[in-house]
């Protein structure tokens, strides 16, 4: 028998329990710097949806494939199932009190925010430093998440604008160009 494919070099079918806590984790994740996003769109009943997001990555360059995730229990999660189109706006570093607004619950979070409908609606943000528009392709529960899974459509880029950074439980606007 092969020894790469013997029993004892199969992977386990399950994970071990975690031997951490939930705040240990949450700690231990604090430590990977993200960027930071508004993530908006088009309720189907016309309304505006939108929401901070830090949980944003890139999947596939063909097809263009973005990603984000979202807590099972957030106000927001029934609008953003049901929209076909959303936008995912990369905040620049002057953008901390935006990403604090989009955060806050029961708050008119477009209150003073400017921006203007994109291809199908959804919010482009003003002074972002990037925007991709997103077909709503595919969503995957996963543990307490949803992960949503964006077909890119259009997108846009600053040069030479820097992003909003969370690191630890803060917002980091040092200026990354030298």
């Amino acid at each position: 028998m092969n020894p790469i494919l013997s029993a004892a070099a199969l992977p386990p079918t399950c994970a071990l329990p975690p031997d951490f806590s939930q705040s240990q984790f949450r700690h231990a994740l604090g430590q990977f710097a993200t960027g930071v996003t508004v993530v908006t769109a088009i309720n189907p009943a016309g309304g505006l949806v939108g929401l901070t997001v830090s949980s944003f990555n890139s999947v596939s360059l063909s097809p263009p494939l973005v990603l984000w995730s979202l807590a099972v229990k957030s106000g927001s999660m029934a609008a953003l199932l049901a929209c076909r189109h959303y936008a995912i706006n990369v905040l620049s570093a002057e953008q901390t009190a935006l990403a604090n607004q989009f955060a806050t619950k029961d708050i008119d979070r477009y209150a003073g925010v400017h921006w203007k409908g994109g291809q199908h609606g959804a919010p482009l943000i003003e002074g972002a430093v990037a925007t991709f528009e997103c077909f709503n392709r595919s969503r995957h529960e996963e543990g307490d998440h949803i992960i949503f899974v964006g077909e890119v459509e259009r997108c846009s880029h600053r040069d030479q604008a820097d992003p909003l950074l969370y690191h630890g439980g803060a917002f980091y606007t040092g200026g990354l160009r030298g």
